[in-house]
């Protein structure tokens, strides 16, 4: 099963994008093929470096997670509007553009949007 996550919200400041993480990593070992798409402000969960305080969830290492067995894609529009450069992403992540996101959302058997 193809399921597609469309994540909108900053990386700290809201959970959403922190509970869109998490249902993308529960169903990760479910025999699916996740992608995870983000869009608007939630291109900044994709920063390479993040620092949080102690015991705080880090949406860099939950990305990390999920690529090792889906697809991390980030809107490179958002990306521009946020001055956020390729070489300052997670590795293992990439730009992308609406046209992807629209092919992926074709191709999905379920799209859940955070």
């Amino acid at each position: 099963m193809n399921i597609l996550f469309i994540l909108n919200d900053p990386p700290y400041g809201t959970e959403r994008s922190y509970n869109g993480l998490r249902m993308a990593k529960a169903l990760i070992n479910a025999d699916t093929n996740i992608t995870v798409f983000l869009l608007a402000d939630a291109v900044n969960c994709a920063k390479a470096g993040q620092k949080v305080p102690q015991g705080f969830y880090n949406l860099e290492l939950m990305l990390k997670s999920v690529i090792r067995s889906g697809k991390v894609l980030l809107c490179g529009t958002c990306m521009d509007a946020r001055a956020l450069k390729d070489d300052e992403i997670i590795e293992g992540t990439q730009r992308s553009t609406m046209k992807e996101l629209a092919q992926h959302t074709i191709d999905a058997d379920k799209v859940l949007v955070f």
